[in-house]
Order: C-alpha cells, then structure tokens, then sequence
C-alpha cells in the first residue's frame, strides 16, 4: 500500500545521504551511509557586497583572480561585469566595472578575462569580449553562437569553452529556433591572433529516432537534433583534452573531444524513481506542512551546474540535478498531474493520486511516456539533488536521494521548499523543490567537496564526494534573513553562481566560497572552516 500523503518527516539527519551502487542511469538501489562525521564542514559569511537590484539578476555568475585579489561578478541589471576587491574578504569593495551588455559569464585565467554575451536579439551570434585582468581595458571581441550562456577556460588556459545555448524565440511560425553548439577559442598564439572553432550537433540530425529510443529529449516542435539540444553548462578534464556538457532539458550530457573539435557522444541521463524511500519527495504545496515520501513519478534529472574531478584515472561528474520546463510562445510542456489523463491500468489510484492533498499539484511534462490510454508514466523535472556520474560513459554512480529536502527540512524550516522571491515554507513543492542549480569543486585537507547552491531555498549545502560510490552531506549554510525580499533586508536569495577559492589562492590564507546571488544582487564571500 502506498504511505500515507500525510506521512511526517521523522527520518534523522543522521541517515541523510543515500549511497547507491548502480546497473543503469535508470535504475538504481540506494542505501543508507553514515552520518557526516563531527568535523562536519563550516560555511560562516565573512562580507557582501550589494547592486541594490532585486530580482533583476544584479549578480550571477562570479569568477576570481587570485593574483590581484579580484572578483569579478556578472550584473545583468546594469549590462556590466562588476569588479570587487576582496583584498579583505569581510569588506568586499566595487573598484570598477566593466562594459559588458548582455553578459552571461565570466571566467579568469593568468591575466586575462574573458566574458560572453548574447546578441540582441538572442537568437544572433553572441561574442566573447577579452579583457586585461591587471588594467581592465578591453582587448578583443570575437564571435560565437547564439545565446553563449556559459565559458570557461581549459585548466591549461590555452582555450576558452563556450556554451552556446541557442534558446529559441518561441515555436510560433517566423520565430526562430538558433542551433546549439560549443564554441572552441584557441588562445595558443595570443588573445590577437585568436580562432573559433564550432563543435556541433548537425552531425546528429540523421540519429533522431535513435537518440530518443537511448532516452535523450528531444522534443521542440519541428526542431532538428542540433536546434533542439541546448548546452548549458561547461567542464574540463584535467588534462584539457575533453569537455562534458550538460543538455538539460535534452537531460543528457555530451562529451567533446577538444583536439578534433567535436562532440564524440551524447548520454542520456535517465529517471529518479521517486516510489523508492531513499529519493521520496514532497510534491504539494498546499498542504501547509512538511511531507517528504514516495509516489510513482520518476523524475528528470535535467542538470544545470555540472562539475568534474578525477579519481584513479578515471573522470567523474558531479551535475546538479536542477530541472527545468521548456515555456515558450507555442508551445509549454509543463501540466499538473491532476490535469493528466493517466493510464488506468498503470494507475489504478489515478483518482486518489491527483487530489492536491497527494501530488495533484505536482507539474509533469506533456512528454511523459504515454499510450492510447493516456499518460503511463509520470515525469516531474529535476532530481532535486546532486548526482556522481561516470564521465566516461554517463552512469549513474552516487546520487544523494531526497537528502537536500530532508536537510533544509531540518535545518532551515522557515525556507523549506520556499521561493527565492517572497516568504513562506513550502510554495516550490509542486515545481523542483530546493533547485540545485550551481554547483563547484574544493579540496580540503585531501577531501574533495561538493559546494551546491539551492536556487529556491537559497542555502548552500556541502556534500563530500572523495568516495565517488559514497557520497554524504557535510555542512549547510544560510545567510537568508527573515526580512522582506523586495525591500532588500531579506539576506542572499537566489544562489546562481557558486566559486571556491582554495586556501592557498585566498586573500587570508583560508578557503572561501564566494556565491551570486540574483535575486538580492549580493555577491557574498563565505569563511569554509
């Protein structure tokens, strides 16, 4: 029989993190691992720094220059990269801005900084603009693809990465639908004699059908394989010869090869199987209380932030599992489960399971699997959680189950499941609940961490990923206060970009975590003890 939709959160924070030992990305069983140990990671907020912009993305994406002890930190609201000194971490200062309209991302390397942004409109080709890290003045420009959402240099800093999203207008007709691609900047003989190089998915167009049998989404109206694929986000192998990008509403990661330009697989990433009790959820918002358990949905594990590290010669990913529907002029493919017409031979209890007081509420997509009967199987978005994956080949190795739910539900109740933009517990339950969005690599005392921003709930929570197979919840920091967001007295909201710094490239010696945060426009340095 299936529990009870009023079932209690009462699992401890010692059982927390599921471990899993995998067959397949679709299906997996979990079990329980110990409890973080009492050396548990601290995250203590040492400064801020405020753009006044409200829910106006005043701070995104941040990078770090630790030779000059610089942030630099995307603010869309005023079309500039703003430029902080965090010489004293606990006062960051705005030293200057940068001209950048339409920027999406930044990144660092040596003396340069490098920054994409999109064209108006979105669909042209965008650019990456250089500039000098020590004087700030502008070196170059060069073209990529449409919409570049996110770059990155190679560790060897030879190359910059760039994510060329290639979102659509919309699906009406004469509305454009731009192609995905990776942009390859080969910086080997200066930032003056820079090429561009384009990996693409046309070669994929001819494997549709086969791509959607292996699990991939594909799914615009009318669109082509290298239309409908979407990179969103970037990571590097150590020796800069491979990248891995993640799809997400494909909900899949390709691989490219760096050397020959090219994208060389495209892995599906599967479903979450929320009937099992290690990734039970909560997927209702209207029933003024915490209730964590298991339904039969399976959802999409739709990454956003997607990092990597190596163990024993071998790559691993660690994506977090964020979720997001496609909504646009045309076309949306979100739906409430009680809208559904499911499949009574696969959901007997169709009935009872679209009340709102069960998951009613819950917003599937219209491309679940579905029969002359109706839906036979519900796919809500995101995983709400982080997962290890094998970079190699996509596999599932670690995921940590319904622990993010679990842990915000005990440690910060007032924001469980809450919205970045107003007050009150539980309001994103029906959506992607906690929304793991960025998420970057540290070591610390040879212990590799996983640093992971809650888009919703907007808290921070630390995962140790040194066990790929095993990993566990570490520590948990918030600095959301209880005033009102639109008048700007509640806190950080909205983690989008998340950067850590090691000890040895800090300004005081000490590993800091330095978050933007879109919503309240802070950028803030956290002390990792």
């Amino acid at each position: 029989m299936h529990p009870s939709p009023r079932t209690r959160l009462t699992r401890s924070l010692a059982v927390l993190v599921a471990g899993a030992t995998v067959a397949s990305a679709a299906a997996f069983a979990p079990s329980a691992v110990a409890a973080p140990p009492a050396s548990d990671v601290t995250l203590t907020p040492l400064g801020s720094y405020s753009t006044g912009a409200f829910a106006e993305g005043g701070s995104e994406i941040v990078a770090h220059d630790p030779v000059r002890q610089r942030l630099f930190s995307i603010n869309a609201q005023a079309g500039t990269v703003d430029v902080l000194s965090i010489a004293d971490p606990a006062k960051p200062v705005r030293v200057a801005q940068l001209a950048t309209p339409g920027a999406n991302s930044v990144a660092v390397s040596g003396n340069l900084i490098a920054v994409a942004q999109q064209a108006e409109p979105k669909a042209a080709p965008g650019s990456v603009t250089f500039f000098d890290a020590k004087a700030l003045g502008k070196l170059r420009s060069v073209t990529v693809g449409a919409l570049p959402d996110m770059l990155t240099f190679t560790p060897s800093g030879s190359s910059v990465l760039v994510a060329n999203e290639g979102e659509p207008d919309g699906y009406c007709a004469g509305q454009v639908d731009p192609e995905g691609s990776v942009s390859i900047i080969d910086l080997a003989g200066g930032v003056d004699k820079a090429t561009v190089r384009t990996a693409d998915f046309k070669p994929y167009n001819a494997q549709l059908d086969e791509l959607r049998a292996k699990g991939v989404r594909i799914f615009g109206p009318n669109a082509t394989v290298a239309q409908d694929l979407e990179p969103e986000y970037i990571t590097v192998s150590t020796n800069s010869q491979t990248a891995w990008v993640s799809l997400q509403e494909a909900n899949a990661i390709a691989t490219v090869d760096l050397k020959a330009g090219k994208i060389t697989a495209i892995n599906p990433l599967g479903t979450k199987d929320h009937s099992l009790p290690a990734n039970a959820l909560d997927a209702g918002d209207k029933d003024g209380e915490v209730n964590i358990t298991t339904w039969p949905v399976k959802g999409l594990y739709m990454p956003d932030g997607i990092a990597s590290y190596k163990v024993k010669n071998q790559h691993y990913l660690v994506t977090a599992n964020e979720g997001d529907a496609r909504d646009w002029d045309c076309y949306n493919e979100e739906i409430r489960v009680k809208d559904a017409k499911l499949d009574p031979t696969v959901f007997p209890n169709a009935k009872a399971l679209q009340k709102n007081e069960a998951i009613g509420r819950l917003k599937m997509t219209t491309t679940s699997p579905k029969g002359p009967n109706g839906y036979t199987e519900i796919n809500s978005f995101g995983g709400r959680s982080i997962s290890v994956r094998n970079a190699d080949t996509g596999a599932l190795v670690w995921d940590s189950g319904d622990a993010f739910e679990r842990l915000t539900a005990q440690a910060d109740p007032t924001n469980f499941n809450a919205n970045h933009e107003k007050n009150g517990a539980d309001d994103r339950s029906d959506d992607k609940g906690p929304e793991p969005e960025g998420v970057d690599l540290g070591k610390i005392g040879g212990r590799t961490y996983a640093f992971v921003g809650l888009e919703r709930n907007s808290g921070v929570v630390v995962v140790d990923v040194t066990d790929p197979a095993h990993g566990r919840i570490a520590g948990f920091g918030s600095n959301r206060k209880a005033g009102d967001p639109g008048a700007g007295t509640a806190g950080d909201l909205g983690p989008e970009g998340v950067h850590f710094i090691a000890a040895d490239q800090s300004p005081n010696g000490k590993p800091l975590l330095v978050v933007g945060n879109e919503v309240s426009g802070t950028t803030t340095v956290w002390q990792v003890g």
